[in-house]
């Protein structure tokens, strides 16, 4: 069976500071992001490999794209659907992490398209944590309700 391209699955980490809600989001490496922040930011997130629940996968994905172990309860987020129609079930966490500290797995990418040149690039350049309202500006624009959500969840 062939992966399922168009579905997804990731995990929101989320701690309170000084009575503040702030969520850990990721920016995508390569070469297609990198001058790239409001709109660009993303919960950590992949694809779910055939037979996988989507929880497994999320939880999978978010240790790839950090080095993070994600420990639950995980709270159910629901689904979202992309721009370019990809599905994204989600739940967040209570943690917290060191931003510094996360190691990405890596891509192959044509760059520049249509080159013939591949090169190596980590999925995740770097992670950073947020505000509710910051976090809401950085992150892919249907990916806001998933913050919304969590914020009517944990207040």
């Amino acid at each position: 069976m062939a992966k399922r391209a168009n579905v997804s699955a990731g995990l929101l980490l989320f701690r309170r500071r000084g009575g503040r809600l702030e969520v850990f989001l990721a920016h995508p490496g390569g070469p297609f992001w990198t001058h790239r922040d409001l709109g660009a930011w993303t919960v950590p997130k992949g694809v779910v490999e055939p037979g996988e629940e989507p929880l497994a996968a999320a939880q999978r994905e978010f240790e790839e794209e950090t080095g993070i172990r994600a420990q639950g309860p995980f709270l159910p987020l629901g689904s979202i659907r992309q721009k370019a129609g990809k599905l994204v079930h989600a739940w967040a966490w209570e943690g917290d992490a060191d931003p510094a500290t996360i190691t990405s797995n890596t891509m192959r990418v044509e760059w520049p398209r249509g080159s013939g040149r591949w090169q190596v690039y980590p999925e995740v350049d770097r992670c950073a944590w947020f505000d509710v309202e910051t976090a809401k500006q950085r992150i892919l624009p249907a990916q806001a309700e998933l913050i919304d959500r969590l914020v009517a969840l944990v207040g």
